[in-house]
């Protein structure tokens, strides 16, 4: 399996998105949690999968929330920079290109 790096903040996104479904639906939050849990499971075994996005980053959609997975593979290493929502300012996890290993 791939090595997966992911910065804090996205780590936060993921934190905040369980709890905001949570308190939307009893449910809700397993539901989003097992979506999201798919795409990373792709995400990380297929890569080069996902169409390119931004700056040399890809995107995973998810399918029935209005999130997306932005990484980037150097060809050993996924690093994940954010779970981005769709609905929200485009383009503000660019600053955190300076994700360590």
């Amino acid at each position: 399996m791939t090595p997966v790096i992911i910065h804090p903040q996205a780590f936060l996104e993921i934190e905040g998105a369980k709890k905001w479904y949570e308190s939307q639906s009893q449910g809700l939050k397993d539901q989003f949690m097992n979506e999201l849990d798919h795409g990373m499971e792709y995400t990380w075994e297929y890569p080069e999968s996902w169409p390119a996005y931004v700056s040399g980053t890809r995107r995973y959609l998810l399918h029935r929330f209005p999130f997306a997975i932005v990484y980037s593979y150097d060809g050993t290493t996924v690093k994940v920079f954010a779970l981005m929502h769709l609905h929200r300012k485009p383009g503000y996890w660019l600053k955190r290109f300076n994700l360590e290993a």
